[in-house]
């Protein structure tokens, strides 16, 4: 195995769900080089690819295809303050996480939209018929969220769209309902 490519794999394996231009930019290596190295390992079952909301995430095999959908989506900073609010608190309505994470409602709902539909988060309706958010696998969640150390470029661009949120709400003049 070439030097690049190790290199490339030993990155994979240390942080799981880690999207292409990640790669690209921590390694400080040519595009083309590591589509080159990727398509090498994928071919000789050195990693796993997967494509979700956009971005392409690489793996070590031994993540099985939904702890790779809950990687990549740990993998964005929003998403992983929300499932660390509801492992805080267990459950919660969608407006005491928005408010616990100081995020837009549209942001929180953005998000969950993508935990829901990948079966991380579930929202559930308690005794009054409102809405109260759950993680649908505790451990698993908790297990994984372990393996993700975001990149400082990663927390910059999430901490940027939570910023222009809040700025559109402003302007806006919207409030966000009690849901």
């Amino acid at each position: 195995m070439s030097d690049q490519r190790a290199r490339i794999a030993k990155y994979v394996s240390a942080t799981p769900g880690v999207h292409f231009s990640a790669l690209v930019r921590e390694l400080d290596l040519a595009p083309g080089q590591v589509q080159y190295h990727l398509r090498t390992l994928r071919r000789k079952q050195g990693v796993a690819e997967e494509h979700l909301y956009g971005k392409t995430h690489y793996y070590p095999l031994a993540y099985d295809d939904r702890e790779r959908r809950v990687l990549a989506l740990l993998r964005r900073e929003t998403a992983r303050d929300v499932l660390a609010s509801l492992l805080k608190h267990g459950s919660a309505r969608p407006a005491a996480v928005a408010e616990d994470l100081d995020i837009a409602r549209s942001t929180l709902e953005w998000q969950l939209d993508r935990l829901v539909e990948q079966n991380v988060v579930e929202k559930r309706y308690d005794s009054q018929g409102r809405v109260r958010l759950e993680l649908a696998n505790r451990s698993e969640t908790a297990r994984l969220m372990g393996d993700v150390v975001p990149s400082l470029p990663a927390r910059m661009a999430d901490r940027f769209v939570r910023l222009t949120d809040r700025l559109l709400d402003d302007v806006a003049g919207t409030e966000p309902t009690d849901e």
